[in-house]
């Protein structure tokens, strides 16, 4: 390995490099040769390029590591950040950095390289799988992205000399991604640097008002700011408590968000002083709690305890709301020196305090385990995994209990089908139902701080794509679609299977008797990966069977001749491959006929259905003949609509002869005339087959008080 420079000497005069080689007094000389290697080649790269402003671009890699260097952290993630923009703007190979500086450093720097070489539909396409690779890159080496936020952190920094619109999208991106992983990654001083920065790109003149308001409002709260500081170290000192007290700045970012969510006025934030109380020792943060609330009163239900169950990013501290001088909301935080570190720098902590601290280690194997479910989220639509990992980056948090006692960090808002995914996808999978605090609650329930958890499974259960529409996690989200798209892909491909085979069978050709090599042109012309794939597309509508049959007997010609004359069996039990027209509702007995609908697969219709009447004559191509086939035990729902005179009970008369017949009722509604002479009943029942839904029209003549009864098609729904 080449671990010197040969051919571009570093800028000695340089003042920014002398500052930054003065800093790795941490590392020893061999891995500090090593670094200036990597600056000479990165500045050698990078000779002929500027930046925006005009300065030379090794300035900004320099930057970068200057950074990294300040959080303490390997020479290969130094030699990372000199070198991570050489591959992309200077065209430099991957097996040329692996050949001089080791590697797992051209890991690193390859998992910072955009992916420009490939064409993408548009920018968010782009910025999608852009971020799902830096991703998948720090799920293997968390490195990446501490190194991804330094370089957007200086990047945020110096874009003054940009156009505004592309600072503007830059500021967005950095607020909607990378800030939330600074504050996943337990980054909380840097969470809220690139917050306000960002806030000040995008709303410059509403960022310079505010600050202006705030440097007036410091002068005015001073004295009470000052009261309330001197108050609370005399009574932590009265105590026998050594503690550090400061008052803690709010950041111009959360104070406009809290002015907008909260709708609150810039007075009414600022009147909230808030202060941090620095310890020796756990026991000690609660001894000072106590102390505290002995000296201004609590506000009830504003105490949170993150030191017994710490958020999920690693932070620790005792919050607590007291009410000060002259009836002033004063915030407290409590926390130990080891806190306060990783409250501050995250996991960036492990490498900065090298003391063996227990909860740098925790939140090392926290963190692992984050970056592993994202692993687990991956799908082929890069979109659907970015949209799936922004919901995972805004936990609002609750805390609730497994049976086992276990606590498990969930996102406010998360239902049980969210914690049932978060114990194991078989368990999400198969859930029905859930006890919480034992007693049982339906699978949309929102779970709340202190709920005890259990999930109810069987067997038979599946997911619905109704929960798609409450789950609050990406994980869930993401099992689930993944869930319902195999499901439906299996399904599809036995129908699509079925449908080729019926068209063969009307062409007089018997599936058995053509050749591999048929079947296997067939799947080379159609551009997919196996003849199930080319099943799939003929369930889902995707390849008419006709069109499909005469490729596969090469006769071309044939295929503007009519449809099939020979009729598909379907049950209606099979599952999404097959679907029931909602129009008019078709149950056994019948007369029907099938659509193909492009990404649904076959949707059934009655003969007579009035919504399928004008599409049928204009595109006979997508129509085929299907009938039923006997299946028992099946529901099929229906509606009926019922008239009846308008006397006390006819409603139970009505419910009881429906029941009598062997029919659920699932809903009801009525409409009463103006004379309130008659009253219309509107059911949706459940029935086996036509001559069924024929006992249960009889059962109701019966009744004397019903004139007519009738059931309910296509537009009268």
């Amino acid at each position: 390995m080449d671990n010197h420079p040969t051919t571009f000497p570093p800028a000695e005069e340089d003042p920014a490099y002398l500052v930054f080689l003065d800093s790795l007094d941490y590392l020893p000389s061999d891995d500090v040769a090593r670094i200036k290697a990597a600056y000479a080649y990165a500045a050698k790269a990078h000779a002929h390029q500027k930046r925006m402003s005009g300065e030379p671009y090794i300035t900004h890699p320099l930057a970068v590591a200057g950074a990294i260097v300040e959080w303490q952290m390997d020479a290969d993630a130094v030699c990372a950040a000199l070198l991570h923009d050489v591959m992309e703007d200077a065209g430099a190979c991957k097996h040329e950095l692996a050949e001089k500086f080791g590697k797992p450093v051209a890991e690193l720097v390859d998992g910072l390289s955009k992916l420009d070489k490939m064409e993408f539909a548009s920018y968010q396409e782009a910025q999608a799988e852009n971020f799902r690779k830096m991703l998948m890159a720090m799920a293997r080496d968390l490195r990446v992205v501490l190194i991804k936020l330094a370089d957007r952190h200086h990047n945020v920094q110096t874009m003054s000399a940009m156009r505004p619109d592309k600072r503007r999208r830059i500021a967005y991106e950095t607020l909607e991604i990378y800030a939330p992983i600074a504050l996943r990654l337990g980054l909380n001083k840097l969470y809220r640097e690139l917050q306000d920065i960002s806030f000040r790109l995008i709303y410059p003149h509403r960022a310079e008002v505010l600050a202006k308001a705030l440097r007036a409002a410091r002068g005015n709260r001073k004295e009470l700011l000052t009261r309330i500081l001197e108050n609370i170290r005399g009574k932590l000192e009265h105590a026998g408590l050594r503690a550090e007290v400061f008052g803690r700045e709010k950041s111009l970012y959360s104070i406009f968000r809290k002015m907008q969510e909260k709708r609150l006025s810039f007075s009414q934030v600022l009147d909230i002083y808030g202060f941090r109380v620095v310890v020796e020792n756990v026991p000690t943060c609660y001894l000072a709690l106590g102390a505290l609330h002995a000296l201004y009163k609590p506000v009830p239900g504003k105490f949170k305890d993150y030191v017994a169950i710490p958020k999920a990013n690693g932070y620790q501290s005792l919050h607590t709301t007291l009410i000060g001088p002259y009836g002033t909301p004063v915030e407290v935080q409590i926390r130990t020196r080891e806190m306060h570190n990783v409250a501050q720098e995250g996991v960036a902590a492990h490498w900065l305090y090298k003391d063996g601290n227990e909860s740098s280690a925790e939140l090392q194997i926290k963190t692992h385990k984050w970056l592993q479910s994202l692993l687990e989220m991956q799908t082929s639509d890069s979109a659907e995994f970015f949209e799936n990992v922004k919901i995972d980056l805004f936990p609002d948090e609750v805390y609730v209990f497994t049976p086992k006692g276990k606590i498990m960090a969930m996102p406010r808002g998360a239902t049980v089908v969210d914690f049932a995914y978060a114990v194991h996808t078989d368990v999400g999978n198969h859930c029905s139902s859930a006890r919480i605090n034992h007693e049982l609650a339906p699978l949309r329930t929102e779970l709340r701080n202190g709920d005890l958890v259990e999930i109810i499974t069987a067997q038979n259960a599946q997911p619905n794509p109704v929960w798609l529409s409450y789950v609050k996690t990406g994980r869930a989200r993401s099992k689930i679609r993944h869930h319902l798209r195999t499901m439906q892909n299996e399904e599809s491909a036995r129908l699509g299977e079925r449908m080729l085979r019926q068209e063969l069978l009307s062409l007089g050709v018997v599936p058995i008797s053509i050749p591999a090599a048929a079947w296997d042109s067939l799947v080379k012309a159609s551009g997919q990966k196996s003849l199930d794939e080319v099943y799939t597309d003929i369930g889902l509508g995707k390849r008419l069977p006709s069109v499909v049959a005469r490729r596969l007997l090469a006769r071309e010609d044939m295929a503007g001749d009519a449809g099939s004359n020979m009729t598909l069996a379907i049950h209606g039990t099979e599952g999404m491959a097959i679907q029931l027209a909602h129009c008019c509702q078709p149950i056994p007995g019948d007369p029907i006929i099938g659509s193909i609908k492009k990404g649904s697969g076959l949707v059934i219709h009655t003969h007579d259905c009035p919504v399928i009447r004008k599409s049928r004559s204009t595109d006979p191509q997508k129509w085929i003949d299907v009938e039923w086939e006997p299946e028992e035990g099946k529901l099929f729902d229906i509606r009926i609509r019922v008239e009846v005179k308008n006397t006390r009970g006819v409603l139970a008369q009505v419910a009881a002869a429906i029941a009598e017949a062997g029919s659920n009722i699932e809903h009801v509604a009525m409409d009463a005339d103006p004379e309130r002479l008659m009253t219309s009943l509107r059911f949706t029942i459940q029935v086996a087959h036509r001559t069924h839904l024929a006992a249960v029209m009889r059962g109701l003549r019966h009744i004397p008080e019903v004139a007519r009864i009738h059931r309910e098609r296509g537009g009268e729904a």
